[in-house]
């Protein structure tokens, strides 16, 4: 059983938690056990194609309006630029962009995050929706959120 899985499509999701959680010091506390990912990610990208998902997941991380198939999860975040999305950017200002978490979420190792607002810092690109779905990651995988802001080194 993986912790994460992501699904994407060049947009270097995996690699910015992976580079996170390195950090770190890897992940903290344990996932699950099982045949399934404890968290599933789909990037924008990978949604826009219809890449296949796998069947099963506990929590999927999705953009917000996705359609087609999705896994049988137990909880599902989304993210994205609608007020309905779990996860959503509320301003940029330069390349800081404040992500607001709109309601309650539940990590992978059962811990309770309250809604707030927490700044994240782009990289060059700027891609905003992928460092969403990063940061959305990592939280779900239990890293704080005063680890998500500037990274380090």
């Amino acid at each position: 059983m993986e912790c994460f899985q992501v699904l994407e499509s060049g947009e270097g999701i995996e690699q910015a938690i992976l580079r996170r959680l390195s950090a770190r010091g890897g992940l903290q506390g344990r996932c699950a056990s099982g045949k399934h990912p404890a968290l599933l990610v789909v990037s924008p990208r990978a949604a826009a194609r219809g890449i296949p998902v796998p069947r099963q997941c506990r929590t999927v991380l999705l953009p917000g309006g996705m359609g087609g198939v999705l896994p049988r999860a137990a909880s599902a975040v989304s993210y994205g630029v609608s007020p309905r999305d779990s996860l959503t950017i509320s301003s940029r200002e330069g390349n800081t962009l404040w992500a607001a978490l709109q309601r309650e979420v539940v990590t992978v190792t059962g811990q309770v995050v309250e809604r707030q607002e927490f700044p994240l810092v782009l990289d060059r690109e700027g891609e905003e929706l992928p460092a969403l779905a990063a940061a959305g990651a990592l939280l779900l995988l239990g890293v704080p959120l005063e680890e998500l802001g500037p990274p380090p080194g």
